[in-house]
């Protein structure tokens, strides 16, 4: 780079004695060094040699200096330069806005667009596509449907590259359903689109319809799936907790040389934690050459799903030692795991450490987790007054006073669990869990008649309780169960036997059934027992004792946390049968092996 800044500040010096027949070539040369510039320091010395040269109103060379800034980041120069202009053109607005969205700016991205549209300026599909990504990264849908409209007036609706990027920003802001009118309507589908569209259904839980779609691409187009595509396919397996599907996947990744890409190896990692195999996140991570922030953090939170506290920290200590700078979402891992592991003094130690050494500032997320730590230690008072304290969006703040409502109910603190549950209805945030955790909480306390007026107040106001599910994979299917629901059970009455035959096991070691973690109140002891023995977890074990062959291990998930007295029974099973139980409930892996689990029942 040296020699051509010698040779342009050379030009300057002369510029007088320039014609105006060597302009052009001089032009030429600054706008060279412009796109091949690779410093920012560079990019400073060239602008004050566009500006003496009298060649900063070009727009042409202008708009390159934007870029220049924009791709080290400084957009405040990008944006000194855009308002010298005397007349920006569209090139001009879209990389500026671009600038933004790229440095986490999204919000002024789009103020910029609407005073580009206010200055009559027609965006192209690079403009359209760069706001519709400020609209995803923002999850703005109703901005991103206005946009919609305007690609559909000008008529650019068929451009791949902003449809992909409509197809994207519906998925994640939740709507499939405006993603798949997209993608139908979208001609000429390239890898691009097809990844989009992947994506859209594997992020929002519709795994089986994603790995649909992946099939359709592998039969119907001539194209190679890109790593990006493998990784949602990755993705949507890791949804539906399938291992099977995603061994598959795994190999499909191998076949095409894409196993050490990182992106892909990050979303493996995810992928077999997820599935209940944290061995194989930690071999597919110990393969990866060099990996980066995200392979350590899908590592460091695969590790904390699964109560591995200690390894959780090791990994986050090996990556600070390989100078490795950890992000916002590393520290949501490390906390995690801190708080599933019991470990408050090294948790509130990282919490401090993430802005004094790290240079990142706490957010929500980072402060659910200290509540969640504090409520499950039994410092609820110091959990309930950091949560007062917490100024976030709704549904941040609906976290927290969840996290809040489920340690005052477990620590007997209804005073507290009152305040939480009555955040969450206002809040119309997580309300059917709030009325009954708060009515559980109610009847442990023996308020039985205030338990019963919250259970009829959700009936009155139509708030229904999410029903518990269960699900096991055998041979590449699906099983799934409900809580209390024989009749559609498979195998019902092989099933309901061995758990008799289980449960009679357990109670000459001293098991006492239904006494805790109920979803019911105010039912007899025996009904209590009977209702536990059939929750969905407890069916899906039974099936999978009686259809998965001895020496596998079997792996149930569940859609809601694990309740006290289904672990208890777990844990007696696995080794009154011998056999190692995996459960991926709501908030985490319980690994059941000789009468003991993982968690070390503290979850």
């Amino acid at each position: 780079m040296k020699k051509p800044l010698n040779q342009i500040l050379h030009l300057t010096a002369a510029s007088s004695n320039f014609s105006r027949q060597n302009q052009p070539s001089h032009f030429h040369l600054i706008q060279h060094l412009l796109r091949n510039c690779n410093h920012s320091t560079s990019a400073n010395s060239i602008h004050s040699v566009v500006i003496k040269s009298g060649s900063f109103y070009d727009t042409f060379t202008a708009n390159h200096l934007i870029n220049c800034y924009v791709r080290f980041r400084g957009i405040d120069s990008a944006a000194k330069v855009f308002d010298e202009m005397p007349d920006p053109n569209v090139v001009s607005w879209t990389s500026l806005i671009s600038g933004y969205v790229s440095t986490d700016r999204p919000r002024v991205g789009l103020w910029l667009f609407g005073r580009m549209l206010e200055c009559s300026v027609l965006p192209n599909e690079f403009t359209f596509a760069t706001v519709i990504n400020a609209c995803s990264v923002l999850a703005d849908v109703e901005t991103g449907r206005k946009i919609h409209a305007r690609v559909e007036i000008l008529g650019v609706q068929k451009n791949l590259v902003v449809c992909s990027a409509l197809v994207d920003m519906y998925g994640k802001c939740n709507d499939v359903g405006g993603a798949r009118r997209v993608f139908e309507l979208t001609g000429g589908r390239n890898v691009v689109t097809w990844t989009a569209i992947i994506a859209a259904y594997a992020q929002n839980g519709r795994g089986q319809d994603a790995l649909q779609l992946f099939r359709e691409f592998n039969c119907g187009m001539m194209e190679r799936p890109n790593h990006f595509m493998l990784a949602s396919v990755v993705n949507a397996c890791a949804s539906l907790g399938r291992l099977v599907s995603g061994k598959v996947a795994h190999g499909a990744v191998i076949r095409r040389g894409h196993d050490l890409n990182d992106v892909i190896a990050s979303a493996l990692v995810d992928m077999y934690a997820k599935c209940g195999s944290v061995e194989y996140s930690d071999k597919v991570f110990r393969r990866i050459p060099n990996p980066s922030v995200i392979a350590y953090t899908s590592m460091i939170v695969a590790a904390a799903k699964y109560g591995l506290g200690k390894m959780s920290l090791q990994l986050f200590e090996e990556m600070i030692d390989r100078r490795i700078k950890p992000n916002d979402v590393t520290f949501v891992g490390v906390l995690h795991a801190c708080s599933h592991a019991g470990l408050v003094d090294e948790g509130l130690q990282h919490y401090e450490s993430m802005y004094e050494k790290h240079g990142i500032s706490p957010n929500a997320k980072h402060h659910t987790c200290i509540v969640d730590m504090l409520g499950r230690t039994g410092r609820l008072n110091e959990a309930y007054e950091l949560a007062k304290s917490i100024q976030a969006e709704p549904n941040q703040q609906a976290l927290v006073w969840g996290t809040i409502l489920s340690a005052s109910r477990l620590r007997g603190r209804l005073d507290i669990a009152v305040e939480a549950s009555r955040r969450l209805i206002d809040s119309n945030e997580q309300v059917s869990g709030a009325y009954v955790t708060l009515s559980n909480a109610y009847a442990l306390s023996g308020e039985w008649e205030t338990a019963h007026g919250l259970r009829s107040e959700m009936k009155r106001t139509g708030v229904r309780k999410e029903p518990g599910c269960s699900w096991v994979e055998i041979k590449d299917s699906n099983y799934v169960f409900y809580a209390g629901d024989v009749s559609s059970c498979a195998r019902r009455s092989e099933v309901v036997t061995l758990l008799r035959e289980l449960e009679g096991k357990m109670k000459q070691r001293g098991y006492v059934g239904g006494s805790i973690g109920l979803v019911f109140v105010d039912v007899e002891e025996e009904a209590k027992e009977e209702i536990v023995g059939l929750h969905s977890e407890r069916l899906a074990l039974g099936f999978a004792l009686l259809s998965i062959p001895k020496g596998v291990t079997i792996r149930i998930m569940k859609n809601l946390r694990m309740c006290t007295d289904c672990h208890e029974a777990f844990k007696l099973i696995s080794d009154i049968v011998g056999r190692e139980f995996i459960v991926r409930d709501v908030n985490r892996f319980h690994h059941f092996k000789g009468g003991s689990c993982t968690c070390r029942d503290f979850w």
